[in-house]
């Protein structure tokens, strides 16, 4: 008897088990409609079968969670365990979790259809009114094509900002390395030796420039000689 109630258990577990995944793949498809730009004015046959798809797994689980009850309170207290109890509290936890999604799923899909029909009237009223008025309509227009000249306008007042910004920071930057550069001037003028030796570091590459290129017409005329 303790094998063939065992046996149920870990049957009707399984089952429950795989219809929560069926419901979190479900949810996944059905949470798409609420992401939809433009939903149309009613729901389609296949957000309906969605939704009646997901109400239906959950109604099954419930029944389940029912047997599994059923079946834990006809054991006895030696053979009922903690860990089955826990594992059916933790079913009807996650049903219930579940049944909430749903609601809230349901609810964001309805504000999203609220919102596409209204900014549709909003369109449709709006496309009359130019259709029934002609002139309005072109004042629209004019005042729109305003509106992009005034952005426009602002976009490169910005970048001239920016532009003006960058030369004046130049400006600085060129003054600091006058600066700079003059005092080193000054400082090199009050070191006793300093000129002679900067001096003479200049006719030492001067003089190693000359050589090296006496060296490299040497090896032209070598190369031509032989050529």
């Amino acid at each position: 008897m303790a094998s063939s109630s065992g046996t149920g258990w870990a049957q009707l577990r399984q089952q429950a088990r795989s219809l929560e995944t069926q419901t979190e793949a479900l949810f996944h498809t059905y949470s798409q409609y609420a992401g939809l730009i433009k939903l149309p004015p009613k729901p389609s046959e296949d957000e309906l079968r969605v939704e009646a798809q997901i109400q239906d797994i959950l109604e099954k689980r419930e029944a389940l969670i029912s047997q599994l009850t059923r079946l834990l309170d006809s054991e006895s207290a030696l053979t009922s365990s903690a860990l089955k109890q826990n594992n059916l509290l933790r079913h009807r936890e996650v049903l219930q979790e579940h049944r909430q999604e749903l609601k809230r799923l349901s609810a964001s899909i309805s504000d999203a259809r609220d919102r596409s029909n209204l900014l549709s009237n909003v369109r449709s009223d709006i496309n009359a009114y130019h259709a029934s008025n002609p002139e309005a309509a072109e004042a629209d227009y004019m005042l729109s094509e305003r509106q992009r000249i005034d952005n426009s306008h602002g976009m490169i007042d910005g970048v001239l900002s920016q532009a003006y910004a960058v030369n004046e920071n130049f400006g600085i930057q060129r003054e600091t390395l006058a600066r700079v550069n003059r005092r080193i001037t000054t400082a090199a003028s009050q070191i006793p030796g300093i000129n002679s030796l900067i001096g003479r570091i200049g006719a030492k590459k001067r003089r190693d420039g000359i050589v090296l290129g006496g060296f490299i017409a040497f090896c032209c005329l070598l190369f031509l000689y032989y050529l």
